[in-house]
């Protein structure tokens, strides 16, 4: 007798990825300042959501936001002002999702028969196609409707909508004017956005680089006078097969009756990729692409929709929203004779490939009507818009520095809502400048606790569908940009190692105990001022991570070297990706590719909405961090993660370190002396790790540089930078293979580079190098190299040798 077998259980599935407003509940106290940047005289609104029914505010000057007890700890001053008092709590939610807005008019409120058409994307079509093998969900999210096009209102039940709907496949909801609703669908689904390979990529529905969701031509015709309703429902090959009529299974044309025989009007807007619901709050978000949605206020003919659907029939469109007109704004155009013209509403991503991109032009400067999709996310935001909670006006005598409205509840959660206080302008108080990397703050800023940041809105993480983020917003809390992200002085590093924020506290706390006076100023301020703002100091220094730069504040920084400025380029892997601000100061926008990184665009989408430019790697537009600072991202490796040996190094002197000029640095160092052995507040190994930056002349590193020291030797984790592996590679991509030689070019180089008019840029090439200043309190050879190049460069007198005149 075979023995019964215990029935077949299903695949479990980890729980559906927690929301942004779920994780944001869980620091029971958060908020943001705006502006970020504010000079004497200025006024700082805070924005707060509390959990609690009170909670206790106060301004401090943050000195040392680093918690870790083998370090100065949190150092903070108290700022005296009336605005340190008690508040009443109110939990505010993010109002996340993207979506079109136009408003209304009687012209959209139909009330016979009308039709819809539009190309869709879909990335979230639940469960139909849901791999037993797989070891995760399909990047699905809850089954749910979507809107693609709907001016419908569940308070009421009027109205028209073509959606998504729950079951995945194409619907029509129609509303008559005693509320009574009938939902039409294809009841076909359409295909999921999901990987080929069950279990290869992680869990969260992460999907391939360099993909994109497929097409569907979608149309919906409803015939009052007869009573009847078409769907259609059309996977579209890719181009240039366009118009293939292709086996799919998901191809559907329905016809079905109805008993409606008028619409239900209502004044509410008219939305793209959302509906009104029942609670008169915009939901029921669509996520993927959506070109060229177009509206009739006549029903379709089964030709006049195939005639549509092969490029014509626009002539007659009641409305016709055309996405690839203002795709550097938010305002959406409807090129018919109506002008129901709309906007964006939470940063849909513009400037992507359309339905009809034929992938001759990657630029969509050069075809923009081959550019006409948004892509919609659930979980996309521009601006929290919470309201003002309490404002702050900086005194006349504030000293510059970090600043935060420190927030907390008598539960025992807290929160600093960060900014900066920069000298009133034109008016310097100190011969140094320290330039704050916001807009690296920005692209790695995460809205909830920092151990959820995949799902967290920075440009590291990926929408609930799948895809990478585009935008980030800095009217939101940025929950990794204060003192205490990585934990509390109890658990020092519950959350990781210092990153950012934190970790360029290590430098401002150096600069306070050696009594230096330093002005601070932002990436913002510099991109909206330029080299002047740069011009009067004697010395800049850089954060620990400056990984973002724009054009404007490139060029700025360039500028103020060759007029005789100094720079000390105090980390590493700086100067590396391309980040765009937008003209209103309210979020950046980057194009990921094709460098060492999280996620990538899509081909033919590299190009930035904002500006146009060309986006990725400053490499890959002819400037490459070499060129500026002497050095450049080499190797990354986080071995206090992975437990990994030699996780950061100590540097060793080279030649370069004896020559004359460079006398002033090493002043006080030891001939053979390595430089940074001992622990790091970032890595513990040595002053040299995490993110490694080199010297080569073939990446236009000056011949006239010094190249003064070098840490080698990096374990097995320290990862070559992916954009310098190629088949014609005889090194291995790694810092060191068992039984292999290490990588030559997994290193970290300390430079002394020259500009014209004595300037000059003093590189450490490396994250864990400012983790090393507080040393034995200081006094340690990093602290003792640091000193030396400032005070000397600060000096303002020529550097000893210099070979540029």
């Amino acid at each position: 007798m075979t023995p019964q077998q215990p029935p077949q259980q299903p695949p479990q599935q980890p729980p559906d990825p927690a929301s942004p407003n779920d994780l944001l509940k869980q620091l029971g106290i958060s908020g943001y300042a705006d502006p970020l940047s504010a000079q004497p005289g200025d006024t700082v609104r805070f924005h707060v959501s509390s959990e609690s029914a009170t909670y206790h505010a106060s301004i401090v000057r943050v000195i040392s936001g680093d918690p870790d007890p083998r370090g100065p700890g949190i150092k903070e001053e108290v700022v005296q002002t009336p605005v340190n008092r008690d508040y009443a709590g109110q939990h505010h939610d993010l109002p996340v999702g993207s979506y079109v807005t136009v408003p209304d008019a009687p012209a959209l409120r139909l009330s016979g028969s009308f039709a819809i058409t539009a190309w869709i994307a879909p990335t979230t079509i639940p469960d139909s196609n849901l791999n037993p093998l797989a070891f995760h969900r399909s990047p699905v999210g809850t089954p749910r409707p979507q809107g693609i096009l709907t001016k419908w209102s569940d308070a009421s039940n009027t109205g028209y909508g073509l959606f998504v709907d729950s079951d995945g496949s194409l619907a029509l909801w129609l509303g008559s004017p005693g509320g009574r609703v009938e939902k039409v669908r294809t009841g076909v689904p359409m295909h999921p956005w999901d990987p080929a390979q069950p279990g290869f990529y992680a869990t969260g529905g992460i999907v391939p680089q360099h993909t994109q969701p497929r097409w569907y031509f979608v149309a919906a015709s409803y015939d009052a006078q007869a009573g009847q309703v078409t769907l259609v429902q059309e996977p579209l090959a890719p181009p240039p097969n366009l118009n293939a009529q292709l086996p799919d299974a998901t191809r559907v044309s329905v016809q079905r009756s109805t008993s409606i025989q008028s619409l239900g009007q209502n004044q509410a807007s008219a939305l793209i990729a959302a509906y009104w619901t029942k609670s008169n709050q915009v939901g029921g978000f669509y996520n993927g692409k959506i070109d060229n949605p177009r509206l009739y206020d006549h029903a379709l003919s089964p030709a006049g929709i195939t005639g549509i659907r092969n490029g014509g029939g626009a002539a007659d469109a009641f409305a016709n929203w055309d996405f690839s007109q203002q795709m550097s704004t938010t305002q959406v155009v409807d090129v018919s004779q109506h002008h129901l013209n709309g906007s964006t509403v939470n940063l849909p991503i513009r400037a992507l490939t359309g339905h009809n991109w034929m992938r001759q032009e990657q630029d969509w400067k050069r075809a923009p009507a081959q550019y006409g999709a948004m892509w919609f996310h659930e979980d996309s935001l521009a601006d929290a818009r919470w309201p003002v909670s309490f404002e702050f006006k900086v005194p006349d005598n504030q000293k510059s520095g970090y600043y935060a409205a420190k927030l907390e509840t008598a539960n025992g959660s807290h929160y600093y809502a960060s900014f900066w206080v920069r000298p009133q302008q034109g008016k310097p108080t100190a011969k140094i400048a320290f330039l704050v990397p916001l807009f690296s703050y920005l692209a790695y800023g995460v809205t909830g606790p920092t151990e959820f940041s995949n799902v967290a809105l920075s440009q590291y993480s990926r929408y609930e569908d799948g895809g990478g983020v585009f935008y980030s917003s800095r009217l939101r809390p940025l929950s990794n940009m204060q003192s205490e992200a990585t934990g509390t002085p109890q658990a020092p590093r519950a959350h990781g190692t210092p990153w950012q924020y934190e970790a360029d506290t290590h430098i401002v706390d150096w600069l306070e105990e050696n009594n230096y006076q330093v002005d601070y100023f932002t990436d913002e301020d510099v991109q909206r001022e330029g080299t002047k703002l740069l011009a009067p100091y004697k010395v800049v220094l850089t954060g620990s991570h400056p990984e973002y730069y724009s054009e404007p504040l490139l060029d700025s920084v360039h500028n103020y070297l060759n007029n005789g400025g100094r720079l000390m380029y105090m980390g590493g892997n700086g100067f590396y990706w391309i980040s765009v601000p937008d003209p209103t100061g309210t979020f950046n926008e980057m194009r990921r590719h094709d460098g060492t990184e999280a996620w990538q665009t899509a081909p033919g989408e590299e190009y930035h909405s904002l500006t146009g430019e060309y986006g990725g790697l400053w490499r890959f537009r002819g400037r490459p961090p070499n060129e500026l600072v002497g050095t450049g991202f080499t190797a990354q490796g986080f071995g206090a993660i992975t437990g990994a040996a030699n996780y950061s190094r100590p540097y060793t002197r080279n030649p370069d370190s004896n020559d004359p000029r460079a006398a002033f640095i090493f002043q006080g160092v030891g001939p053979n002396e390595q430089i940074g052995n001992f622990p790091s507040l970032q890595l513990q190994g040595g002053a040299a790790g995490e993110e490694l930056d080199r010297y080569d002349y073939a990446l236009n590193s000056p011949p006239t540089t010094l190249v003064l020291a070098t840490a080698s030797g990096f374990g097995n984790d320290y990862i070559f930078v992916v954009e310098e592996v190629n088949n014609t590679s005889n090194v291995s991509t790694t810092g060191g293979v068992a039984g292999q030689p290490p990588n030559p070019l997994v290193r970290a180089d300390m430079t002394l580079g020259y500009y014209p008019k004595g300037g000059a840029v003093f590189s450490v090439s490396s994250i864990s190098y400012s983790g090393s200043l507080f040393y034995n309190h200081y006094n340690n050879n990093v602290s003792r190299i640091t000193g030396n190049v400032l005070r000397t460069f600060m000096s303002g007198g020529p550097l000893p040798g210099s070979p540029v005149s």
